[in-house]
C-alpha cells in the first residue's frame, strides 16, 4: 500500500509475475530523504524504472510530484500500473512504457520519452541486472537533467556503491542500509542549488570494484 501523501493507506494491485517490490519501510525512508531536496513538487517529473506494480512512482505522485513515467518490460506489470493509477485518479498524470529499461535509457525518443527528469527511481530485481552496466546506462542517458536525483536500490552483498559515478557526473548524497537492502541517492551534474549536502562517509567501505565507471 501507499505509505504517505495524498493516497496514504490506499492498497495497490500486485501483478502475478515475479518481482521484488521495495519494502514499505524502505520507501518511507527514501521519501523522507528526498523531502528536503524539494523534488517532491508539482513541476517535477519522475521516472520509475523496473516499476512492477508502480508503487514507487505512485508514492512520488502521492507525495507531490506532478508527473510520473513508469517503465517495465512486463505487459502484465504495465497493465497493473495503469489500473492502479486510474483507481487513484492519477491516469492523467502518468505515462507507462512497456519496454526494456536499458533500451529506454539509451534511446528514449524511440519509446516516446523526452528528458529531462527530476527524479529517477531504480528498483530492479537484483538477480536480473548487472549493476555496473545499469549505472553506466543511467550516467550516459539523455533523460537525466542537471540536479536530477537518482535513487538506486541494491543488495548489501554487493558492498557499498562508490561516492561518484560516471567520472563524477553522479555525486553521492546518501547511502543507507535497511537490512539486506541499501538505497543510494545520487545527484546528476549538481549545480549547488539543492539543499542537501553530500554524506560522502556513507559511501566509504568495501566498494563495488566493477562500478568504478
Amino acid at each position: 500500500q501507499v505509505s504517505g501523501g495524498a493516497h496514504r493507506g490506499r492498497r495497490l494491485v500486485t501483478p502475478s509475475v515475479y518481482m521484488r517490490p521495495m519494502m514499505s519501510r524502505v520507501r518511507e525512508a527514501l521519501f523522507s530523504m528526498l523531502y528536503p531536496t524539494g523534488v517532491l513538487r508539482e513541476s517535477a517529473r519522475a521516472l520509475d524504472l523496473f516499476s512492477g506494480s508502480g508503487v514507487v512512482g505512485i508514492e512520488a505522485l502521492s507525495r507531490g510530484v506532478g508527473h510520473a513515467t513508469f517503465v517495465d518490460f512486463s505487459a502484465e506489470c504495465a497493465g497493473t500500473i495503469r489500473s492502479n493509477c486510474e483507481a487513484l485518479g492519477e491516469g492523467e498524470r502518468i505515462d507507462v512504457v512497456e519496454a526494456d529499461v536499458m533500451s529506454v535509457l539509451a534511446d528514449p525518443s524511440r519509446h516516446g520519452l523526452q528528458g529531462p527528469y527530476d527524479l529517477v527511481t531504480v528498483t530492479p530485481p537484483y538477480e536480473e541486472v548487472v549493476y555496473a552496466e545499469l549505472m553506466g546506462a543511467i550516467c550516459a542517458s539523455p533523460l537525466l537533467g542537471e540536479d536530477c536525483l537518482v535513487a538506486v536500490e541494491y543488495p548489501v552483498e554487493l558492498g557499498l556503491f562508490p561516492p561518484t559515478l560516471g567520472g563524477g557526473r553522479l555525486v553521492g548524497l546518501r547511502n543507507r542500509r535497511y537490512g539486506r537492502t541499501v538505497v543510494a541517492i545520487y545527484v546528476n551534474r549538481p549545480s549547488g542549488k539543492l539543499d542537501l549536502a553530500p554524506f560522502s562517509e556513507e559511501f566509504v567501505g568495501r566498494s563495488v570494484a566493477d562500478l568504478k565507471l
